[in-house]
């Protein structure tokens, strides 16, 4: 019986014939000379190169072994496949697409949630494409969208990374493609029939490294931006694909015999809302996020269909709260455990809760049954507490909670006074309230700085929704933005340093700060500046309501939404 087995993995893998293979090494009878070839037909096929990486891994020559030697071997392959199967993220599968010379490959890092991916082809133009693909499959209207970059200064300047939409696989297949490639030439591409030539509309922004693709109907929107930047969008229409289609990021090396790698971070595949949705009965889904602010490299921590809002971090850096379908819970940072923080009878809490500087104290808005559903202010310890104690008294208003004097003597909130929403400042332990501005128009979002002296808000009394700077009494507002965006919630680092806000479209009514709308993250300087993107995201109300940085400043916390 020859103890020479021959392994050349090139194929993906049945994990069905894999537990056959693996039953068949560890039997202590080893198995007929035909089982033996049996098991090296399918343990050649078992498992998915793509999967693993291709400096630690490649056999294509004999391996000698001993048949119970093998089994630990065995289950490390796998093990490794097992990992293929569900290692690719957001995505299903990875294919080349087309006759490609040099197979590519795509690997997913679970920790910082991003994706690499190796391809070769030799061009995705004319009737055919040769591509490396990563890709799942969606149905009806979608945003994609990622931060990509190739690796290295590359071969040929026409090598190309971005998103796909595809009919099928073939590599004549329709569809439409946000590219970028390696000259910084950015372009929406497409092709209208089968086998037909590739078009494309080329975009006055060159050198993209956020790249984000949306479909409409049978609307096509290319959106792309070097990071920190505003997007500059490429908009087709005419190219009627299939409701069903695969979608995903790919690499082509615009050379056969090469292979180029990119990496992508901040992935996401979202799928929004229905255009008739009626805000405040129909949610979506939404992922928990953090971000790096140095480098806006972002993680999800917890997808939930349900909505979810509003996280504050909280000062010992050891947790999130944030609040859903009226209660509020804690995610743990460390173990990821979530458990309900008991707030008593203060159960139909909206967005608007606050922890105190010290982190002892949580603010809360609750609407209360006393005043026919209006919210009112209430505090609790920030472990929780069944009996919350209130502040703003009976009668008064509609009150929504947004910041704590650094002292914990006072609350600052939006409230509805005879009609007409101001910033108001109250005495915890009297209730006794203080107007701070006096506008017809909205003022909201009031924070104090860290040190008690200033107080951040966004107001629409210059037209736009802008932030602004007043003094802790109310006098001496300073408009911080004017730029045409409707600018809500300036959160203060710890450090005082640095302000970050959301930025919802230009075209919305500046009063409002709704659900599900393409916002940004911008941040700018403590003393005021230039404001800069940080974050490109699908969300709006709920997204960051709420200081949310951690306690080192280095880190935010926030919300956006997809259907799940």
């Amino acid at each position: 019986m020859t103890d020479v087995w021959k392994f050349t993995y090139r194929r993906y893998a049945n994990f069905a014939k894999a537990q056959v293979a693996i039953a068949l090494i560890a039997n202590s009878r080893p198995p007929s000379r035909v089982s033996y070839h049996k098991i090296a037909q399918i343990m050649s096929i078992c498992i998915p190169i793509n999967s693993i990486s291709m400096r630690t891994f490649r056999p294509t020559y004999p391996i000698k072994m001993q048949p119970k030697s093998l089994l630990p071997f065995c289950v490390l392959l796998i093990a490794n496949t097992l990992c293929g199967q569900q290692g690719h993220g957001l995505f299903d599968r990875s294919t080349d697409i087309g006759d490609c010379k040099t197979p590519g490959f795509a690997q997913y890092n679970p920790e910082n949630q991003t994706y690499r991916i190796g391809g070769a082809g030799t061009n995705m133009w004319f009737g055919s494409d040769e591509f490396h693909y990563l890709w799942t499959s969606l149905q009806g209207d979608f945003i994609l969208r990622a931060e990509a970059h190739f690796e290295g200064t590359g071969v040929d300047p026409h090598r190309k990374l971005g998103w796909i939409v595809k009919n099928n696989l073939d590599p004549n297949s329709m569809h439409v493609n946000a590219s970028v490639h390696g000259d910084g030439l950015t372009s929406l591409q497409y092709r209208k029939a089968v086998g037909a030539d590739t078009e494309e509309r080329i975009s006055p922004a060159k050198g993209a490294n956020v790249i984000q693709l949306e479909r409409r109907g049978d609307t096509y929107i290319m959106s792309t931006a070097m990071y920190g930047e505003e997007f500059t969008s490429v908009e087709l229409d005419g190219v009627v694909l299939d409701n069903e289609v695969y979608v995903g990021i790919y690499v082509c090396s615009h050379n056969p015999e090469v292979l180029e790698t990119a990496v992508f971070r901040n992935v996401r595949i979202i799928q929004p809302a229905a255009p008739d949705f009626t805000p405040y009965r129909d949610y979506l889904g939404s992922n928990l996020e953090i971000m790096d602010v140095a480098t806006g490299h972002r993680q999800i921590l917890y997808r939930s269909a349900h909505s979810i809002q509003a996280p504050n971090w909280t000062t010992d850096d050891k947790a999130l709260i944030y609040n859903s379908k009226g209660h509020l819970y804690r995610y743990d940072l460390s173990d990821h455990n979530i458990q309900p923080l008991n707030t008593g009878f203060a159960t139909n809490n909206n967005n608007d809760h606050v922890l105190s500087f010290d982190g002892t104290l949580l603010g809360i808005s609750h609407h209360d049954r006393e005043t026919d559903g209006a919210s009112a202010l209430y505090y609790l310890p920030s472990s929780g507490d069944s009996l919350p104690r209130r502040v703003t008294k009976p009668g008064v208003g509609a009150s929504y909670l947004h910041g704590w004097s650094p002292d914990n003597t006072k609350m600052i909130f939006t409230g509805n006074r005879k009609g007409v929403y101001n910033i108001y400042e109250v005495t915890v332990a009297t209730g006794k309230e203080k107007k701070l501005t006096d506008e017809r128009t909205l003022d909201d979002g009031s924070e104090y700085s860290p040190d008690g002296k200033y107080i951040f808000f966004n107001s629409m009394r210059a037209g736009d929704m802008d932030l602004w700077r007043m003094e802790a009494d109310g006098k001496n507002p300073v408009r911080l933005t004017s730029d045409g965006y409707n600018d809500w919630f300036p959160h203060v680092s710890p450090d005082m340093k640095w302000i970050v806000f959301i930025s919802f479209p230009k075209d919305i009514d500046p009063a409002d700060h709704p659900f599900y709308k393409h916002c940004l993250l911008r941040i700018m300087p403590y003393e005021g500046g230039t404001p800069r993107v940080i974050g490109y995201l699908y969300g709006g109300q709920g997204s960051i309501n709420v200081p949310s940085w951690s306690p080192d400043s280095k880190k935010i916390a926030f919300v956006t939404n997809t259907g799940l």
